[in-house]
């Protein structure tokens, strides 16, 4: 099973002159390039944009419903380079609470998977169709406090990839940790990004 090198695509301005940074998660399949390819649709003037390139094009092998150990060491080697990645951005100036993720199908999936075992004030989180990870969810595994982080959670309905019963658990652990969530379900949506999902995510990302 693989591990993920960091390699990193960035964007938008420099950091050590950017206001605010994002991290973007690609999905399975897809590129750093593909994800940073949103930035002509979303809000980031001022931002200093950063994408992770998962190795193989995927941070995890099987379903993220699968047994967390069947998707190791590649999903503990994703979340490792997530949080090295914060930790670069903050030594460059940019303060957690001016930190945003925004990840799409498994990329959205590791998003809320990593600010959920690392909950704490950041700029705010969009998932664009996910859930948090593992055959079963282990709430130990999620802990600290949001302090009102905005957090937009989409899904279709149905979706062939993430059950909107697992986008309603991990909804409410969220909402445990403190985080302001809007989640928005759309019935018979393709597995996709919708105009819809760009503006309210337009509304986090310009505060």
């Amino acid at each position: 099973m693989y591990r993920h090198t960091k390699q990193v695509v960035s964007a938008g301005v420099p950091a050590e002159q950017a206001d605010k940074a994002i991290i973007m998660l690609h999905g399975r399949g897809a590129s750093a390039n593909s994800i940073i390819s949103l930035k002509d649709h979303l809000e980031l003037d001022g931002y200093a944009i950063f994408a992770p390139q998962a190795n193989e094009h995927s941070w995890y092998p099987y379903s993220f419903m699968a047994p967390v150990q069947n998707n190791q060491p590649a999903l503990d080697s994703a979340l490792e380079v997530i949080g090295e990645l914060v930790e670069d951005i903050k030594q460059k100036g940019i303060a957690q609470e001016n930190i945003y993720f925004l990840g799409f199908s498994q990329g959205a999936c590791l998003t809320l998977e990593y600010i959920t075992r690392n909950a704490g004030s950041y700029g705010g989180a969009i998932a664009f169709t996910g859930g948090l990870i593992g055959e079963q969810l282990v709430k130990e595994n999620y802990k600290g406090d949001f302090n009102n982080t905005p957090i937009l959670v989409t899904t279709g309905d149905p979706d062939p990839h993430v059950p909107v019963s697992r986008v309603n658990d991990s909804v409410e652990i969220l909402k445990t940790l403190n985080a302001d969530v809007t989640l928005k379900i759309y019935k018979g949506r393709q597995h996709t990004i919708s105009h819809e999902e760009l503006v309210l995510a337009n509304e986090i990302l310009k505060n």
